[in-house]
């Protein structure tokens, strides 16, 4: 059971607990999409037939998912073995960020490493988007791919108390395991929004060439396309119910690094509303 988050050590918790069980929820997710697939498509199969009863269509979704669920858990296994190895890279291509050492971004690297000192953790890797929107944002699963990633506008937008105070904020992210509770649901997410671009494509081109096409084959990629993205956006749900307290307790985390509210507050208001960077999707 989740606790009621009293404090950033119960927000720590909530989100290992959290992990574990989104690892468990995505894949049931996935086995109640093959299942409502299965269903409906029999009773589409049957439709000018001899009509199955719904009950006999529950009954032949139940077995199918039954012997093919071994099978949709080594899919996602694989994929999330996958993600999990390469989605620091995957994240680097979509951003367009750039790994930084302390000779190249003396004041920025002292600053962060100042900071894993204070609190005894691991300094994560470093990165920058030559970007002139004002954004930073932490990623990464254990300590060899935890990253902090600014862009180059906020590094000459805010001062280095504000840059500091933003800097505690992402590394709070890692501190109370958001970053990997987060990666574990993009991973998910993107798993289905993937499948659901796929059938609705499929979908397209089947009605493009409708007359080739069996009307059935244009039903079931229609009714594939409609389960996939139900379960698309229950996922998104799910993960947007991890999100609402992320950022306020990042911003208390921060306020408690660097003893610093006011440099908190005036980095937010200037970052407000000049986030989104151009050509990057915003999760």
């Amino acid at each position: 059971m989740v606790l009621g988050t009293a404090g950033l050590n119960t927000h720590i918790w909530n989100n290992n607990l959290r992990s574990f069980m989104l690892l468990a929820l995505y894949p049931l997710i996935i086995m109640a999409m093959f299942w409502g697939f299965i269903f409906a498509s029999t009773l589409i199969m049957s439709y000018g037939y001899d009509r199955l009863p719904v009950a006999m269509g529950a009954s032949q979704a139940s077995a199918h998912t039954k012997n093919a669920w071994i099978f949709i858990i080594g899919v996602v296994a694989i994929w999330f073995t996958i993600s999990y190895f390469f989605h620091t890279r995957i994240i680097r291509q979509m951003s367009g960020s750039h790994p930084v050492s302390r000779t190249e971004e003396p004041a920025l690297y002292n600053m962060l490493e100042n900071l894993c000192i204070s609190r005894g953790i691991t300094m994560p890797k470093l990165e920058i988007i030559e970007s002139a929107e004002l954004n930073a944002f932490a990623s990464g699963i254990n300590n060899s791919s935890y990253t902090i990633t600014v862009t180059r506008g906020l590094m000459e937008v805010l001062d280095d108390e504000e840059m500091e105070a933003v800097l505690g904020h992402e590394l709070t992210h890692i501190i109370n395991h958001d970053v990997r509770l987060l990666i574990i649901s993009i991973i998910f997410v993107g798993m289905i929004g993937t499948l659901a671009q796929g059938a609705w494509r499929g979908l397209l081109r089947g009605s493009r060439f409708g007359r080739r096409n069996n009307r059935n084959s244009i039903l079931f990629m229609l009714l594939l396309a409609v389960i996939l993205s139900i379960g698309y956006f229950a996922s998104l749900l799910t993960r947007f119910s991890l999100s609402r307290k992320r950022e306020y307790m990042a911003d208390a985390g921060a306020v408690l690094l660097t003893k610093n509210p006011d440099a908190m507050m005036r980095a937010l208001l200037k970052i407000s509303g000049h986030d989104q960077i151009s050509d990057m999707p915003a999760a």
